[in-house]
């Protein structure tokens, strides 16, 4: 037989689960209000400026790019077929600042990056820009992604060599001149720059909390638009980090 709660626990607990559920939708209703919902993917056209194919290429090469919180672009690049691997980490300033606390005050330099191995036999440094333009987030916004703010979230390519920041550079120029966003793209190449892995409870995030509201209502869509507009380079199963695998 059951033990019943006292009639006041009761009302304590309706009480607790009224609000909890009035912060729930007033979360959803923020989430999703312009401005502070996913973006929607944007169909454009692939890179036409790419340096030809090397003898003797490498079968790992890296790319490094930021746009916006770390979480939803790298989740977007492990569902990509040919990337080995996608560190979330920190890029553009030095490793004394390499770390969540002092990143999120905006004065380090340093962007949310994701650091992308990929066997380029599989996958070209060209469609990982142009799925990183098209569907890991919003390349027209100034220092922001969705509902965050600050240099830290700014929209950067971190080129690892003078190929990949003509490329880069090329790139963007075309896409301009073609008008496939509706503001000019405010993505910056920065050359050169070192790479910091972000704290262990970062990596992964999206595998691991699916349901996390920030999540649900900001990177899902990502992936989602991969697997819609890229069906020949999305995979099922992401390739995760380290003890996640």
């Amino acid at each position: 037989m059951r033990t019943m709660k006292p009639i006041a626990t009761i009302s304590r607990l309706r009480r607790v689960g009224l609000l909890s559920l009035l912060l729930l939708v007033a979360a959803i209703a923020w989430r999703t209000a312009p401005g502070h919902a996913a973006e929607a993917a944007v169909v454009i056209p692939a890179p036409t400026d790419i340096a030809a194919p090397l003898v003797g290429t490498p079968t790992s090469q890296t790319a490094v790019f930021a746009g916006g919180c770390f979480w939803g672009v790298q989740g977007v690049f492990q569902h990509v077929k040919g990337v080995t691997r996608a560190v979330s980490g920190y890029a553009g300033g030095d490793s004394r600042m390499a770390n969540y606390a002092a990143v999120g005050s905006g004065n380090t330099g340093h962007a949310e990056a994701v650091r992308i191995s990929f066997d380029p036999r599989q996958v070209t440094y060209a469609q990982l820009l142009q799925i990183y333009f098209s569907v890991a987030h919003d390349p027209t916004q100034l220092n922001r992604q969705g509902p965050d703010s600050g240099t830290q979230y700014r929209s950067t390519i971190f080129a690892q060599n003078a190929d990949q920041d003509r490329v880069a550079r090329a790139y963007i120029t075309q896409l301009d001149k073609a008008r496939v966003f509706s503001q000019r793209i405010a993505t910056t190449v920065e050359l050169n720059k070192p790479f910091f892995d972000a704290e262990p409870y970062h990596q992964d995030y999206l595998t691991l909390n699916p349901r996390q509201p920030y999540i649900v209502f900001n990177d899902l869509p990502k992936i989602e638009n991969l697997k819609t507009v890229f069906p020949e380079q999305y995979r099922a199963t992401p390739v995760l980090v380290g003890k996640n695998r």
